[in-house]
């Protein structure tokens, strides 16, 4: 790994990754907007970036000079999988060369049928180089990750997907968290309903590498929900 690189990565240990992105259908909806929520990040102390598409990619990097993760969400009509499913969203990621791309990395056939085994290959023969993520939601899929050589791996899915429909990641003092930091050789990422300050001190006393937050930081419907929410349960 090249020096400048390394030097990004280690700079991720036991701090905030703040995740950036907003969907087509959502208010947020701007390459340009994302840059500047990322901006927001850094200069709250923010020491990464996770990100969605090349081109917010890009024009993140042209406001902040963070180690960024790099996914690209699309859906296909023969698979579940919407998280950096396939060699051509790999490519599109090369192009604007995140420190990290991260990939779906449950236990569920990608499109074309390909098995998490089959594509992880792939992209290691595309780009050896490259530090991958994998995001995981079940601790058996972790480890599995973590066999097949993730320099990453994320509780990103947990609650998501049908295996773990029902888990959540706080349990029992973040039980997923703790079992796969006793059983995994690579680093952990924690990510999903890390949404107080309180569980990112938490996870980060037990271990794991760094933490994701998203929507509670950079989601203004989500934050205004919990608030409207608030009200209608009191009965206003």
């Amino acid at each position: 790994m090249e020096p400048a690189i390394q030097k990004k990565i280690d700079s991720l240990k036991g701090q905030l990754i703040v995740s950036c992105q907003a969907l087509p259908n959502e208010p947020m909806h701007s390459s340009f907007i994302m840059g500047r929520f990322a901006l927001a990040a850094a200069q709250s102390g923010a020491k990464g970036i996770r990100a969605n598409t090349k081109e917010d990619i890009a024009e993140i990097q042209k406001n902040v000079d963070l180690p960024i993760i790099g996914i690209v969400k699309r859906d296909y009509p023969d698979s579940s999988i919407y998280i950096t499913p396939t060699m051509k969203e790999i490519e599109e990621l090369l192009e604007v060369k995140p420190e990290i791309i991260a990939l779906d990395a449950t236990d569920r056939l990608r499109p074309g049928g390909k098995t998490l085994k089959e594509f992880y290959e792939e992209v290691r023969n595309r780009c050896p180089d490259q530090l991958l993520m994998a995001d995981c939601s079940t601790v058996e899929e972790a480890l599995y990750a973590d066999e097949l050589g993730f320099d990453f791996v994320g509780t990103t899915m947990v609650g998501y997907t049908p295996e773990s429909k029902g888990n959540h990641i706080e349990a029992d003092d973040f039980q997923i968290i703790r079992t796969i930091l006793e059983k995994a050789k690579h680093r952990v990422i924690a990510e999903g309903n890390i949404d107080t300050p309180q569980k990112l001190v938490r996870v980060t006393q037990l271990g794991v590498f760094s933490t994701v937050v998203g929507s509670i930081i950079t989601r203004p419907q989500v934050i205004t929900k919990r608030f409207t929410d608030a009200l209608k349960d009191a009965g206003f």
